[in-house]
């Protein structure tokens, strides 16, 4: 088959990877792949908003970074989050400027006459927000748009297999020229050769049973860079969101972070309140808090869920500013006007990720990642409240303008070879994945999820090696499929959160261990390095790492 020729191509369409599809110059050919529809990432459904400073009445950008920096639990790198942050209004005003309808509020007298709300771990109403559906307006208008730009190909239902390397195809030097994509409607395998390769494929929540994330959401980009050699950090670092909705034919809704800003309160089964038994800040203290104490009140009192009430607010206020909570909710017989909404925790963020400077940049030339499978250092050990989001947007304008400004040092790729499945059949077992895809997500929820303990780790490691070896036999005999690409990608990302999570022994933000309760007086980031890493790559220096 010809290959795909494009100068670069995107792996994602949510908000990292449509913008810097954006603001890519107009004469570059991209091609940008979604796995699914081109709005099925997490981005569409994110409900909170866009954490930028753009009050500056009783708001600062220092402020911003020193909240990110209080709630990465000391591992953020300063430098990465005061350029993403002092980006914040830049990306704002970008986003505004593409349509995005933001929510309005005259009253308040700001500079952009938009509402700000107010998040867990935020000292002052920074998030601006397109009512409880931020996510979708923001996915909707963008999509838009690259669906009006000539030089965009859009390639929805296409799954990547593999990053192509030049070290892979015998070539001295080490950079990637390319990726394999199996087309899911045509069952066709096609190799698509670019200059530059972007990831932006999202996190790797789905490792978990329990996930306010889309089935997407399983480690792709990450696996695929690992293998591709890059390193990876900090991924023992996976955020929990204290609040999604408890209901068996709910289905991962999560209830945003900013009911509690606007004054929602956690309860027991009995009403009775506990968060200020834990945080002086109660219900507005950092997610990795909250989430660990809404899952000691449940094994303590052995309750399936504890429940969010925000019903002693106004009717009409709860229903103007979380309309499409208000509706899913009443859709399952919860009216929040009046009642308290059940919840429990669930995996919701990768905190780590692929190792990259602040352009983007890995450590195999010509291969860039941005958005949640990226490791930038602005998270540290605890991701702010809707700093996700604001990082999609100011990492890929870098992104995008550092592949513009150094385009003509990236050389042609070399001829490419054909996905080879002259030495592999039809599979008749695919009962087999679907148990090996239960299984892992069951012992990563049980042993390496809020709270932690050596014993669970190791036990974890055995379980996850003894399934890659099946995965692995699988995958060399058979046809590939969107379900066995996925499960070997989560369970080689399951395996770098396990050996991050065995390396740190202490307790610091997202990772709490019951062997190592109290913080280490030596701050370091968990990196990995695969065995086929390059270390004379001159980008490994600019990585905000510390060793």
């Amino acid at each position: 088959m010809k290959p795909f020729d494009y100068d670069v191509i995107i792996i994602g369409s949510g908000a990292a990877g449509l913008t810097t599809a954006l603001q890519l110059p107009d004469h570059f050919r991209i091609a940008l792949f979604s796995k699914d529809s081109l709005s099925a990432g997490s981005t569409y459904w994110a409900q909170g908003g866009v954490a930028a400073v753009l009050d500056q009445v009783g708001d600062n950008v220092e402020q911003h970074i020193k909240d990110t920096l209080i709630a990465g639990a000391g591992l953020c790198k300063e430098a990465s989050v005061r350029h993403i942050v002092e980006h914040g209004q830049s990306s704002i005003e970008w986003l505004i400027n593409q349509g995005v309808p933001f929510t309005p509020d005259q009253d308040q007298n700001r500079p952009y006459d938009y509402h700000l709300t107010r998040e867990g771990g935020h000292s002052s109403r920074r998030i601006i927000h397109a009512d409880d559906a931020t996510g979708k307006a923001i996915s909707e208008t963008l999509i838009q748009q690259v669906q009006n730009k000539l030089n965009i190909d859009l390639y929805p239902y296409h799954l990547a297999i593999d990053l192509i390397t030049t070290s892979k195809l015998g070539i001295d030097d080490h950079r990637c020229v390319g990726a394999y994509m199996l087309d899911l409607k045509n069952e066709a395998i096609k190799v698509f050769r670019s200059r530059c390769t972007v990831i932006a494929s999202g996190g790797a929540s789905k490792a978990y049973l329990y996930t306010s994330n889309t089935d997407g959401a399983s480690g792709d980009g990450i696996a695929m860079a690992w293998r591709a050699g890059c390193r990876v950090a900090n991924m023992e670092f996976n955020q929990f969101h204290p609040t999604c909705l408890y209901h068996p034919n709910a289905k991962s809704f999560l209830i945003s972070e900013a009911v509690r800003g606007e004054g929602g309160l956690l309860k027991r089964p009995d009403g009775s309140l506990f968060m200020k038994n834990y945080d002086p800040r109660a219900e507005l203290a950092p997610r990795d808090i909250v989430a660990r104490a809404i899952d000691h009140e449940m094994k303590r009192l052995g309750a399936d869920c504890l429940y969010l009430d925000i019903s002693h607010k106004p009717a009409e206020f709860i229903r103007s500013h979380f309309p499409t909570i208000y509706e899913r909710c009443l859709g399952f017989d919860i009216d929040i006007t009046k009642d308290p909404i059940p919840i429990v925790p669930a995996a919701h963020y990768t905190c780590g990720g692929i190792v990259v400077d602040e352009h983007g940049q890995t450590d195999t030339e010509g291969l860039f990642a941005i958005g949640e499978c990226s490791f930038t250092g602005l998270h540290g050990a605890n991701r702010l409240a809707s700093n996700s989001l604001l990082e999609c947007f100011v990492s890929a304008s870098s992104c995008a303008q550092n592949i513009s400004d150094h385009f003509q040092h990236y050389p042609q790729p070399p001829t490419l070879p054909d996905w080879d499945e002259s030495q592999v059949i039809d599979s008749d077992e695919n009962v087999v994945i679907a148990h090996n895809w239960d299984e892992l997500r069951r012992f990563m929820w049980d042993y390496v999820g809020i709270v932690r303990t050596d014993k669970r780790l190791q036990r974890a490691m055995h379980r996850v090696r003894l399934l890659q070896f099946e995965i692995h036999e699988f995958y060399s005999n058979f046809k590939v499929s969107n379900d066995l690409i996925e499960l070997r990608n989560l369970a080689l990302v399951s395996e770098l959160i396990i050996r991050c999570a065995i390396e740190r022994k202490e307790s610091r933000g997202l990772h709490y261990t019951l062997d190592y309760p109290e913080l280490s007086e030596t701050i370091r980031d968990t990196v990995l390095v695969p065995e086929n890493f390059h270390a004379s790559q001159k980008t490994k220096q600019a990585h905000p790492v510390t060793a």
